[in-house]
């Protein structure tokens, strides 16, 4: 049985990691991976009050990642369908691309902290399409925000997907990930944003005029601003929620939801039905990426059977005895997440190291969170925010190997060189 398991896991991640190549979406692999997995593992055991009950436990786990997720998708696309965004894009201008660069940088990097790096980048670089006529600055602008928007993934707990994982998973606590991640996440993205800056330096900025919204309908000034600090003030207090109430961050991001949602109802109650469509709720609701919420679930009830049969766990030993060191061991999980998804990455180690040996805010998470958020952006198809970047400015895979690939590596390492010297000096 435990063969066959690791055979079915190991070509549905090869099918995950070649979704383009083999044009087959990742989330039917992962599907695919979870049913195959859970029907060997319930036929070898033949327990099915045992397995049923395994079950019951990991589509608990997975649907408080899924009912959080769904919120906060649907969150930043009712701010978005109010031009909630202009409010910060607005004030972005400069005559210089250096200066825009650390601009655009910084903006990027606190901005994916509070949302996420996947919208953080779709917006970002939709505003440098409306900034930006050369289309070679856009690029490289387009690189810097795939690295800003991974760095600042990395030391929020509602940043990225892998470190809301690690959040909800009991794995690491929101204030200490922020204290103990901030400093080399930012750090990962100063390196490589200095050296872009600086071959940028003294060049102007060509700017186009700015367009309408997509939509064409515009909202007011108070409806945007309205949205814009509402929607975002609910995010920012879902940790702060979560450690008053004890309560799951699913519960506090579905109590958000449904303020904004009252918020909005009762902004928007005057308004004909056909000009207010496009900002209702119901509306962003349809626009979630529903895709990805189906593969968070395929690929974490997969990973879930591996759990159960103790294969992860005695892959973790075995690491321990071959390499022995386990900073190694996350550096090396980090580059890996530039080649394969860092989900699954995330996901197996959370089943290969329990909490009673590995208990919560220990090296091994905050420095998972750390690696597995920011090597990402070693490759462009390494993140979902690289990948989004990929699709909206045309970008070649060498192309940025060439010229992004090098400055991402740097920064990876002189992030995870910054969280070694900050844990030794804490600790």
């Amino acid at each position: 049985m435990l063969t066959s398991l690791v055979i079915v896991f190991v070509i549905a991640y090869a099918a995950i990691a070649l979704e383009h190549p083999l044009k087959i979406n990742k989330s039917a692999s992962a599907l695919v991976g979870a049913g195959l997995l859970w029907t060997i593992y319930a036929l070898s055991t033949g327990d099915a009050h045992k397995v049923g009950e395994q079950l019951g436990e990991s589509v608990m786990a997975t649907a408080q990642i899924v009912f959080f997720l769904m919120g906060a998708m649907t969150i930043v696309e009712v701010v978005d369908a109010h031009n909630g965004f202009e409010v910060i894009t607005r004030r972005i201008r400069t005559s210089r691309l250096s200066s825009l660069m650390w601009l655009v940088g910084f903006v990027t990097f606190f901005l994916s902290a509070i949302l996420d790096n996947l919208t953080t980048t779709i917006v970002m670089i939709s505003l440098m399409r409306k900034l930006l006529a050369k289309h070679e600055d856009r690029l490289f602008f387009a690189g810097i925000i795939v690295i800003a928007a991974n760095s600042g993934g990395a030391w929020s707990p509602i940043g990225d997907v892998t470190t809301t994982m690690l959040w909800i998973g009991g794995q690491i606590t929101a204030l200490a990930i922020i204290k103990s991640v901030f400093l080399p996440a930012i750090v990962s993205m100063v390196v490589p944003l200095a050296v872009t800056a600086f071959v940028l330096r003294g060049l102007p900025v060509n700017t186009v005029p700015i367009r309408e919204s997509n939509h064409g309908l515009r909202t007011t000034e108070f409806e945007r601003n309205l949205m814009f600090f509402l929607g975002l003030g609910i995010l920012v207090t879902v940790p702060a929620f979560k450690t008053i109430t004890h309560l799951p961050p699913f519960m506090g991001i579905l109590f958000g939801l449904g303020i904004l949602w009252l918020v909005g109802d009762l902004v928007h109650r005057h308004k004909e039905d056909e000009s207010k469509q496009h900002l209702t709720l119901v509306h962003a609701l349809s626009r979630i990426d529903m895709g990805s919420i189906v593969f968070f679930i395929g690929i974490l009830l997969a990973v879930a059977t591996l759990e159960h049969t103790y294969i992860l766990a005695n892959l973790a030993k075995w690491l321990d005895q071959t390499v022995g060191r386990q900073d190694v061991i996350v550096l090396v999980i980090g580059i890996v997440s530039a080649v394969v998804d860092n989900v699954p990455l995330v996901a197996a180690s959370m089943g290969m190291y329990s909490l009673t040996d590995y208990p919560s805010d220990h090296f091994l998470w905050e420095f998972l969170a750390y690696c597995a958020g920011t090597g990402g952006s070693i490759l462009i198809i390494g993140s979902a925010a690289g990948v989004a970047a990929m699709g909206l400015e045309k970008i070649h895979f060498f192309w940025y190997v060439r010229k992004i690939s090098g400055l991402a590596l740097l920064g990876y390492f002189a992030g995870a060189g910054a969280y070694l010297l900050q844990y030794q000096w804490l600790h």
